[in-house]
């Protein structure tokens, strides 16, 4: 299955399983007035960059998966960061397992899946 076919699966199951993840797409793209448009050449009036997405690295699937905290931390439910990296066929970049570890270092849910399988593994193996 391809990679952009498993997103919506995954973020449906998610939401079943206690978790909530968005789609989070990095990139850099051009913002301005747009002074003249001719087919697909647009041209900007005082054009400035726009950076989208958390940053370089970060994973796929950003949100939080819920957790009880146990009776001697007085029984809240908190929401861990969670990080899902989606691979169907590649491996994540230097920058992606930066982030997966970073996330994972400071407490939250961090994991690259090919499967609804393997996110069950990653949030279920992360609620202790």
């Amino acid at each position: 299955m391809a990679e952009r076919d498993l997103y919506g699966a995954l973020m449906i199951h998610a939401s079943q399983a206690g978790a909530r993840l968005f789609r989070n797409n990095t990139g850099m793209g051009w913002v301005g007035k747009v002074k003249r448009r001719v087919g697909a050449l647009l041209t900007l009036e005082n054009p400035r960059p726009l950076h989208a997405g958390l940053c370089t690295g970060s994973s796929d699937l950003i949100g939080w998966t819920q957790v009880r905290v146990t009776d001697e931390m007085v029984g809240k439910t908190l929401a861990i960061f969670t990080a899902i990296e989606v691979k169907a066929d590649t491996k994540p970049s230097k920058e992606q397992v930066a982030f997966g570890k970073a996330v994972k270092n400071s407490g939250g849910i961090a994991a690259v899946v090919k499967s609804v399988d393997d996110l069950t593994t990653a949030i279920e193996g992360n609620r202790t």
